[in-house]
């Protein structure tokens, strides 16, 4: 059994305000628990401050998997209590670019002007990973990471445990290139990660009609989102990554009329903080329950 936990869900840029706060204003962080007490941390977006003061006391190992290093998957993680516990463990994971380490990467932003705490001068003890390199076992965890269509070095993960399968692939556009979308599983990018996965959280950020103003940056449309869970076999959709000019009488509208077109036979659930899924079996999950 896995416990998933949704602390931010806006892309691009954080986005608070009354016309968001029913789905949320911060941008991308989830948080998933094993049952063993395992906590993997998917992007360190903003959502990621609430998220590192919500930790258990007695927790003294955190694995933080950034699927990349675009600002608003990483602008909290300056602000995550756990790097600043000197009795904390933390194991950050994430792909490297061409011309430069993951470490130069992130001291890049955890250094002066851009930050006021160098990332050599935090008091945990960290330790920095490169993404992908096979599958990674972490605590009761079997992790696979795959470079993904988005911008700059980015990849996907596959969490599984006990037969549940939990795939998270927040900047995607499996759309990009080819002539007809959905065309082949295997010839779809991010497709293998979200085989007959119990729970997809995707990147769901344009309307239909706005994204032929947006292709090639990385993003999918509503349309494209769940024609991409129903190509790899889906068993739960969460729409992810919403467009920070989207309000959340936007997000019911644009999600109303999608489900509408496609009439798929899997759930589909609009990503809101605080919505919590309990993958119990391969077969079976809990839907969202509210978390205070």
């Amino acid at each position: 059994m896995m416990h998933v936990t949704l602390w931010g869900t806006r892309g691009s840029v954080a986005a608070p305000g009354p016309e968001t706060a029913r789905y949320g204003g911060n941008t991308s962080c989830v948080e998933v628990r094993g049952t063993d007490g395992t906590v993997l941390v998917l992007d360190a977006g903003t959502g990621i401050r609430r998220l590192g003061a919500a930790l258990p006391r007695t927790l003294r190992r955190v694995d933080l998997l950034l699927t990349h290093l675009h600002m608003d998957h990483l602008q909290g993680l300056g602000f995550f209590a756990p790097l600043y516990n000197p009795a904390m463990e933390v194991h950050i994971w994430g792909p490297a670019s061409t011309t430069l380490s993951l470490q130069a990467r992130l001291t890049r932003y955890m250094s002066p002007p851009l930050f006021p705490v160098r990332l050599r001068d935090l008091p945990c003890t960290l330790h920095l990973h490169e993404v992908p390199g096979g599958e990674m076992g972490i605590g009761t965890f079997t992790v696979i990471a795959a470079f993904v269509c988005h911008p700059g070095p980015t990849v996907g993960y596959r969490v599984a445990a006990a037969g549940a399968v939990l795939t998270y692939l927040p900047d995607h556009e499996p759309a990009l290139g080819v002539p007809r979308f959905p065309w082949r599983r295997e010839w779809t990018s991010g497709a293998m990660l979200a085989a007959d996965a119990d729970l997809l959280i995707h990147d769901a950020q344009y309307s239909p009609e706005e994204y032929p103003e947006h292709v090639g940056w990385g993003h999918s449309s509503l349309q494209h989102t769940l024609a991409f869970a129903t190509l790899t076999g889906g068993k739960h959709l969460v729409l992810f990554h919403h467009d920070p000019a989207h309000t959340d009488a936007d997000l019911d509208r644009l999600t109303a009329a999608a489900v509408r077109i496609a009439q798929p036979s899997y759930p589909v659930t609009t990503g809101a903080e605080g919505a919590t899924f309990e993958l119990l079996t391969p077969t079976a999950h809990r839907g969202a329950e509210g978390c205070s």
